[in-house]
């Protein structure tokens, strides 16, 4: 199945780590020069023409100096990549979607949501997180140094507030070029996690409160909570779940099966962290981010596995690789790039 966008039509000058744009939600400054892409690999090139054309891969943000001649055409500061970036990103062969993490820590105006659309082809697609007020049930207090104190946020499971504060902008200023949505909850507060069932019910009531129309997915850091009831509630709102690659989470094939991709509206991949690291550890071992070190090859079985599957059943799919998963997110969409031509070909003899 081809793709839609012809990947030999590139131009150079069209969370997570790397901010995914700055205060101006991206956009160059008429004085600074763009940074192009680099000459794309023909392999790659080869790879996006075989990728069915349901399936989307990409990474989370893009502001990475260390990606120097794997996507950027120039080495450039984070902030020159956070404004101007953008438009070399989206004509990455392999790229068609990407994941933006600031969204998680402060909202962005429909004018900012805007500026990224205009970045990017008709073809693109942008994976946002929601404001982290609507999914932490807990956020620091005033004046709390590294997280000593916490207080109850006033607006978690409020969805008056995530239409009006998330959703609002969100669909306004992307419009066909949004994509997935997601409500990435941190890990509950103990209490609240021992009684995996209410929360399910409380996300349920949230998750029908939500207006209609964009593509929802929910985003998990605590295991216990993937019971069938979960399976059930996003299956009748109509989401989808995000499977996370995540050291406190179920492998993608166990999260598979709790909450089987068929029965959602889109499948919905995010591949976050290495399971022998944590966040601090993983970019410290990882940085610059310009080559795998560490490959994970249970998990890109499992995800090019899930990507096959959902383009066979002609269901939507977005890939979110970062840079803590291998090592090099560039990288680790290649070769999850070829898995999947690889058994798509296979499917097919």
């Amino acid at each position: 199945m081809p793709r839609r966008r012809d990947p030999h039509q590139l131009s150079l000058f069209p969370d997570g780590d790397g901010n995914g744009g700055l205060e101006d939600g991206g956009s160059r400054s008429r004085r600074e020069p763009g940074v192009g892409l680099a000459m794309p690999d023909p392999a790659d090139v080869r790879l996006a023409e075989r990728i069915p054309a349901s399936v989307r891969l990409g990474t989370s943000s893009w502001a990475f100096p260390g990606w120097e001649g794997l996507v950027w055409d120039r080495r450039a500061t984070e902030g020159e990549l956070a404004r101007s970036g953008l438009a070399a990103y989206a004509q990455h062969p392999l790229f068609r979607t990407v994941g933006i993490d600031r969204t998680f820590y402060a909202p962005l105006s429909a004018e900012q949501f805007a500026r990224y659309a205009a970045d990017a082809p008709s073809d693109f697609r942008f994976l946002c997180k929601a404001l982290d007020a609507v999914t932490s049930a807990t956020l620091p207090g005033r004046g709390a140094v590294g997280g000593s104190r916490r207080e109850p946020s006033p607006h978690f499971l409020d969805a008056t507030y995530a239409t009006d504060t998330v959703v609002g902008p969100f669909l306004a200023g992307l419009g066909d070029r949004a994509g997935p949505l997601v409500f990435q909850f941190v890990p509950l507060p103990r209490e609240m996690a021992r009684e995996p069932q209410a929360f399910v019910e409380r996300l349920h009531r949230f998750l029908t409160a939500l207006p209609r129309g964009p593509l929802y997915a929910v985003e998990l850091r605590n295991r216990n909570l993937m019971i069938d009831a979960y399976r059930q509630a996003l299956s009748d709102a109509g989401v989808a779940h995000c499977i996370n690659v995540h050291p406190t989470m179920p492998t993608p094939a166990e999260q598979c099966a709790a909450a089987p991709p068929e029965t959602m509206p889109a499948v919905v991949i995010r591949w976050m962290l290495n399971s022998t690291h944590d966040y601090t550890s993983a970019r410290e071992r990882y940085h610059p981010f310009d080559k795998l070190v560490d490959e994970d090859l249970h998990s890109r079985t499992a995800i090019a596995a899930a990507c096959v599957e959902a383009a066979a059943r002609r269901q939507p799919v977005y890939v979110i690789a970062n840079n803590k998963a291998e090592g090099s997110a560039p990288l680790t969409v290649r070769r999850l790039a070829e898995e999947i031509v690889r058994r798509v070909a296979a499917a097919d003899v």
